[in-house]
């Protein structure tokens, strides 16, 4: 491929692209328009179709519920909410609205939505803009929550996600905005769906998404030096996650961490966690293990949002356990 972008500028091509194959694509959310979006990902999208990108009020409430209403008359919105931690504040349009109609007209209607929201801790946004939502809307039939982690599935997955007639959470984190990785210029999709073996390994499984696979892929190369072979899965998709694929990893390593950023109480690691000891709990060799932030909100202080959020050394001490069970 060749060509580098960041996570953020590879998120504003594919909205750029779609924007350009899709006249019924439209974007709509708070100071999107003109300002370009508070962290620049809709910048130069309102130059070239004005009357496709509009400023809201403040109220997701609103930005959703005329998602909504504009998706059953057949158009493609893109709507952004600036924190994920306000997606609680249109709940009810998203989960009772967006995520049922499909079933409620025997696929004859479709609520074909794409929710951006912007999620994560890391940059001292404090308690109100720093959490990690996906395990709020796991529990949702009908509703796909995705999470990328690099710019290229970030382009790939936001490109199938605007396509897709099912509602998509599309979930990114902001301490990725400017991390570059390379990106194809032209549009591509990547599946909806399913995970990606970022790095094989026959000894622990390790699932880990967004700034946690980064700290997946520190740990392993730590691990290796210690002669323990560590396998990263990307699940890319949280709900509906890709069992198979995780499965098949479990059932060679014996061994799993699930590295999620949010709480460990209701997470997504704890989902994955009683799946596997469902499905496949006779190929493991020692206990299931999740590395998880505590269960408490962010805080604002450096010092104890470090304190809260998982690091590194949480994941290579509970490598080392498993090795040593």
């Amino acid at each position: 491929m060749g060509r580098k972008l960041s996570y953020g500028m590879a998120i504003n091509e594919a909205l750029h692209q779609m924007m350009g194959a899709d006249e019924r694509v439209f974007i709509l959310g708070e100071d999107v328009a003109k300002m370009g979006g508070d962290f620049g990902i809709t910048k130069g999208i309102w130059e070239k179709w004005p009357n496709r990108i509009k400023d809201t009020a403040l109220s997701e409430s609103a930005i959703l519920g005329l998602s909504c209403g504009a998706a059953v008359c057949g158009l493609k919105p893109v709507p952004e909410i600036m924190f994920a931690d306000f997606l609680g504040v249109c709940f009810d349009q998203l989960t009772n609205n967006a995520a049922k109609l499909n079933f409620m007209y025997q696929g004859k209607a479709h609520c074909g939505i794409t929710v951006r929201a912007v999620q994560g801790g890391g940059i001292r946004c404090a308690y109100h803009h720093s959490a990690c939502v996906e395990s709020w809307f796991m529990n949702t039939p009908g509703l796909v929550v995705v999470c990328p982690t690099t710019p290229y599935e970030a382009k790939g997955m936001l490109i199938s996600a605007i396509k897709s007639d099912n509602p998509v959470l599309f979930l990114e984190h902001k301490t990725l905005y400017n991390v570059k990785g390379e990106v194809p210029q032209e549009m591509y999709e990547i599946p909806l769906y399913e995970a990606e073996v970022e790095r094989e390994g026959s000894d622990i499984t390790i699932v880990a998404t967004q700034i946690m696979l980064d700290k997946a892929h520190k740990a392993a190369d730590i691990m290796a030096k210690e002669g323990v072979s560590v396998e990263i899965i990307d699940p890319r998709t949280i709900y509906p996650y890709d069992k198979d694929t995780i499965q098949k990893s479990v059932a060679k390593t014996g061994r799993i961490i699930l590295a999620q950023e949010g709480p460990k109480c209701g997470g997504w690691g704890a989902e994955l966690s009683a799946m596997i000891s469902e499905d496949v709990f006779e190929y493991l060799c020692a206990p299931i293990k999740r590395v998880t932030s505590l269960d408490s909100p962010v805080p604002y202080a450096p010092v104890l949002e470090d304190y809260v959020l998982p690091q590194l050394d949480d994941l290579v001490k509970t490598c080392r356990e498993l090795m040593e069970y």
